[in-house]
């Protein structure tokens, strides 16, 4: 899925999680309302319009809203993510025009993530199982 400098697949992203690298810093920038649906273990939520301003923060300010340090602008291990890719390529080119070089787009996005992960299968059986008279629709929109 990883097409460009800019972007990084499953594969690689799966890797960089279990290497449990504490330099690592996974940024989900979907919106509340898709992260509190779902979410990459260990992921920061930065929503993609605030995404210039939460990486413009001091150190210090950062760290008191997001909770992790800010990763200095020669971080090699910068992931943004999406639920499609779309959003993410945005954040990254965001964080680019910051200074951030190395920063990277998770390409498959929280989609391909649950897919592969398993997570919605569970959901989807459930509400499948239950007989939900809106299944479709939430099938549609998972």
């Amino acid at each position: 899925m990883a097409n460009s400098d800019k972007d990084i697949s499953y594969s690689d992203l799966k890797a960089l999680l279990d290497k449990s690298n504490k330099g690592l810093l996974v940024v989900d920038v979907r919106t509340k309302e898709e992260v509190d649906r779902g979410h990459i273990p260990g992921s920061i939520h930065i929503p993609v319009d605030t995404v210039e301003s939460a990486l413009a923060l001091d150190p210090t300010e950062f760290q008191a809203k997001y909770g992790v340090p800010k990763p200095p602008l020669d971080t090699p291990e910068l992931v943004f993510h999406c639920q499609m890719g779309r959003r993410g390529g945005v954040a990254t080119d965001k964080a680019r025009g910051l200074g951030f070089q190395k920063d990277v787009n998770y390409a498959g996005g929280y989609k391909e993530w649950s897919e592969k992960e398993g997570k919605w299968g569970a959901r989807l059986a459930c509400i499948v199982k239950a007989g939900h008279k809106n299944a479709q629709m939430m099938l549609t929109f998972c």
